[in-house]
């Protein structure tokens, strides 16, 4: 089941390579789809919603459970 996340200052490719790239990162992570101009991020795992926040916010872009 896929978790949605709503992220603030995603604005170009480059944004939504950082994003995938710490997503990746994370063991429990299957696959991330993002859609920079919902500026939103679907999360597909076994996932803690928390943590998976905090590590998008970690990299730059706030994030919260949508």
């Amino acid at each position: 089941m896929a978790t949605l996340f709503n992220v603030e200052k995603m604005m170009c490719g480059g944004c939504e390579a950082n994003v995938k790239k710490v997503l990746s990162d994370v063991a429990e992570v299957e696959s991330v789809e993002v859609d920079l101009e919902a500026k939103t991020v679907s999360v597909e795992g076994d996932i803690d919603a928390t943590e998976i926040a905090k590590v998008i916010t970690d990299a730059g872009y706030p994030a919260t459970p949508a």
